[in-house]
Parts: C-alpha cells; sequence; structure tokens
C-alpha cells in the first residue's frame, strides 16, 4: 500500500479541529485513508458506511447513537447520502467541542462544502484526497510513463496490464455518470453526459468554447455550464482561469479545459496502450495536462494557478503563485531539447515572475539564456516547488 502525502496534514488538523472532510471522487483510496488514520489516533474509533445498510440503521436515531460515541473519533463514508446529518452534527460539537470528534468522507467536493459550510463553519477542515500523484508511486521517476498513460486512480494504475487498466477506467466513467450523479441527486441525461466528455477530451488544453459545446450537443448555453460545474465538483475536469496583468492588455478571457486525471482523458479517446499515445496528435496537450495537475495535486489548493494568453500569441501555460506571493511561470514541453516560443518571453516581460520553468520529461535541468531553467517534472515537484514556497 502506498503512503499518502495528505496523511502528515489531516494528523495535523484533527488535533485541532472538531471534524475533518476528506473528498475526492469514489474509487480514489479515501475508505482505505480513513482506515490508515484511524489505526493512527490516540482515541478509539467508530466507522459508519452510508451505503451499508446495517450502519444506515444505527443512524435511524442518531442523536442517540451518537451521543452515546461521544468519546470516540467518529468516521462517517459517503455523508452526502445522509445530509440531514450536518446540522446534528453541529449541535454535537458545540455543546462538545474538543479536536478529532469527526472524519467525514465525500465524493463531491462542491457538493459536500454547500451543505456543511452553514452548519460546520469553523469546525472543519476539508482536504481533497487525488489520484496517486507522481511522487506518491514508488520508483517514481522510472514509472512516469506508466502513470502518465494509466492515470493515477489505484485499480488502473495498479492493474496488470495497459488494456486492464483502459476497462477499468471506461467502467469508472460509465459508473460515474449512470450511477454517482444520481446518487448525489442530479437528474441529467446520461448520453449528453458521455458525449459531453467526449467533447472535452477532443479539446483538453484548449481554450473552452461553451457555445460551441451548446451548439454541438443541441442544448442551451446554460445547461452546458451547469454540466460544467457538476463534471468540475465530482472532480472529473478542470478549469484552469486566466491571469490578468493589465487592462490595458487585449487578453484571453475564458478558461481552458483539461480531464483532470491522464488515465480518463486517454480512456475517453480510446488509447489502450502508450505506443498509441505517442502517435497521436493530442500527446502534447496530454503531457500539458499531466504536468499541470501533478503539480496541483503536490502543491495543494493554497497555491493559485492561471494561465497567460494575450491576442497577439504571447503566453504562458502554467502561472503558480505560491502562498508567499511568489511567482513562477512555466512552459511546458514534450521534448528533451525544448525551443522557446517569443510569446514566452513577452508574456514574462508582462508579469514579471520571480521564477521561469519549461518543463520536459526527464533530463538533467540546466538554465537557458541564462535566467530560465529547464528541469524534469519529477525534479520540480520534489526540488523547485520547496524553493518556490521558501
Amino acid at each position: 500500500m502506498l503512503e499518502r502525502q495528505l496523511t502528515t496534514r489531516i494528523l495535523e488538523d484533527l488535533t485541532f479541529f472538531p471534524a475533518v472532510a476528506i473528498t475526492g471522487p469514489r474509487q480514489v483510496g479515501k475508505t482505505t485513508l480513513a482506515h490508515t488514520i484511524e489505526s493512527l489516533l490516540p482515541k478509539q474509533c467508530l466507522f459508519l458506511d452510508l451505503e451499508s445498510d446495517s450502519d444506515r440503521q444505527k443512524l435511524e436515531d442518531a442523536e442517540m447513537y451518537l451521543k452515546s460515541n461521544l468519546e470516540k473519533c467518529i468516521i462517517i463514508d459517503e455523508i452526502l447520502l445522509k445530509p440531514e446529518l450536518f446540522s446534528l452534527l453541529r449541535h454535537l460539537i458545540d455543546v462538545h467541542r474538543v479536536p478529532m470528534r469527526f472524519i467525514l468522507l465525500g465524493s463531491a467536493s462542491s457538493e459536500l462544502i454547500r451543505k456543511s459550510s452553514d452548519s460546520l463553519a469553523g469546525r472543519i477542515a476539508y482536504h481533497e484526497l487525488t489520484p496517486f500523484s507522481l511522487v506518491e508511486i514508488k520508483n517514481s521517476l522510472e514509472n512516469q510513463q506508466k502513470h502518465w498513460f494509466r492515470g493515477g486512480f489505484p485499480d488502473a494504475y495498479l492493474a496488470q496490464a495497459d488494456i486492464m487498466a483502459q476497462r477499468w477506467l471506461s467502467n469508472f466513467v460509465q459508473t460515474f455518470i449512470e450511477r454517482d450523479l444520481r446518487a448525489l441527486g442530479y437528474n441529467l441525461n446520461s448520453t449528453t453526459i458521455l458525449s459531453l466528455l467526449r467533447m472535452l477530451a477532443r479539446i483538453h488544453g484548449g481554450v473552452l468554447n461553451a457555445s460551441d459545446l451548446s451548439r454541438s450537443l443541441d442544448v442551451s448555453h446554460p445547461t452546458i455550464n451547469a454540466y460544467l460545474d457538476v463534471l468540475e465538483g465530482g472532480f472529473i475536469i478542470h478549469r484552469l482561469c486566466p491571469y490578468f496583468v493589465s487592462v490595458s492588455k487585449r487578453l484571453t478571457k475564458s478558461p481552458k479545459i483539461y480531464i483532470r486525471d491522464s488515465g480518463i482523458l486517454h480512456s475517453l479517446v480510446r488509447l489502450n496502450q502508450f505506443e498509441q499515445l505517442q502517435e497521436n496528435p493530442l500527446i502534447g496537450a496530454s503531457w500539458e495536462g499531466y504536468v499541470i495537475e501533478q503539480i496541483k495535486r503536490v502543491a495543494g489548493n493554497e497555491w493559485e494557478y492561471y494561465f497567460y494568453r494575450t491576442h497577439n500569441g504571447a503566453k504562458i501555460d502554467l502561472l503558480l503563485i505560491a502562498p508567499n506571493g511568489k511567482m513562477a511561470t512555466i512552459e511546458i514541453k514534450y521534448s528533451t531539447a525544448p525551443v522557446v516560443s517569443r510569446g514566452f518571453y513577452e508574456s514574462n516581460e508582462d508579469i514579471k515572475p520571480h521564477f521561469k520553468y519549461i518543463i520536459i520529461p526527464t533530463g538533467t535541468s540546466y538554465l537557458k539564456n541564462h535566467s530560465i531553467k529547464v528541469i524534469s517534472l519529477y525534479e520540480f515537484l520534489t526540488v523547485e516547488l520547496a524553493v518556490i514556497a521558501s
């Protein structure tokens, strides 16, 4: 079993907050992580899975049952299946406010936050568990190709062969659309959602044009935006917002769209082997999205993430802003001998970042033109992020 980076942070927050929420997509390992944390806590725990009939029956009189286990840390899996618990948890916390009372697991970040924020504001810390990051897997540098192609979902990454990983990923997408969305209360057209996902996979890494999607699917513009919100809240896609440095410049205003997990991306475009990706025009955009997602998985939500693009063609693939305010501009190249575009230099003149990088798949780092550091993804994740944050 691979150790998750989030473990230490969650244990720290449990020493202060009465409740901690662990969000993330299904099958990402939330339950496994919760059991790991359970084994490390200094007090007895009680685990309740709301997908279990017997555990749901225990909560028919939830107040009495939870009060009878007052001194335990109570872990509630898939709490969104019983959202009325949130107000009760607030009452129980306020009556007996001590750390380490509840650990809540949920498969939809936006929904969990919306349903719990009013009830548990100031009483809860939130953590998103992502699929495995590159730095979490064993022999990370050697296994980068496998991780990029299969993505980080445990069952897909650890499958015996690429074809089995792709079958798992295909079934995951189908289950998410046909079961998980309905379990969360969404009554959406599954055919339209799947068609939308396949379209998003084809424009992965491109600037989002919701009007084009609306016309292609013959649904309204508000419906497209609502579907995108659902997919983002379900951890399937990510909209990378543009950065505005000057009101006088004509800048791209729409977000860029990415399928978050690279394995799901490759499944949606029906790539069954890494060799097929090597021959596919999508490879550059796939690598770009993979790099951005790995940086987000390691750096976390305390950092800010943007892209920058002017109508004159100047662009930056990723602009990072650390919690300390330092800025780093990043060009992402699937090449060991990258060529820097003129637009990257122009954009850096606009932004004036503290650090400038070109991230490549592998290789020894070096300086280009005395100011831009060419660096492998693994070294950037394990060394440079700490440098920027220092």
